[in-house]
């Protein structure tokens, strides 16, 4: 791509340039892990969602919403789990209403913020 008079801008003016129009358009809308999310006491990073609300699903959606940052569709995670599809879908629509959540994505990216804890619950169930 070229710059002004045909000339390839240097990478530290575009990094600059993107900085600085970064910083003039100020956070962005969506709160991204790592990235100026800033932490909800007793929740996550900017979700709103406090982990305590875990105690609000099913074992089986705890296990559903486990394996949702894996990416795979409803299909493979019903295999994966040994249960229809239906009842992934069934699962995934009960989650994002408890959780107040408006997206599989925002379920996922939930999953892998919390992941230790769905991790020690799958181990609590499979000593019990």
């Amino acid at each position: 791509m070229n710059g002004e008079h045909g000339v390839n801008p240097s990478p530290n003016r575009l990094v600059g340039t993107t900085a600085e129009q970064n910083a003039a358009a100020g956070p962005p809308a969506v709160p991204v892990p790592g990235r100026g999310a800033s932490p909800v006491p007793g929740g996550g990073l900017g979700t709103g969602v406090p982990r305590s609300a875990l105690r609000t699903l099913t074992p089986r959606e705890r296990e559903v919403l486990s394996v949702l940052p894996s990416g795979e569709g409803n299909v493979a995670i019903a295999r994966r789990l040994g249960i229809a599809e239906r009842t992934v879908k069934a699962h995934l629509t009960s989650i994002t209403r408890k959780l107040g959540l408006r997206s599989r994505v925002e379920a996922a990216l939930l999953s892998a913020e919390w992941a230790d804890e769905l991790r020690a619950d799958r181990a609590d169930a499979d000593r019990t």
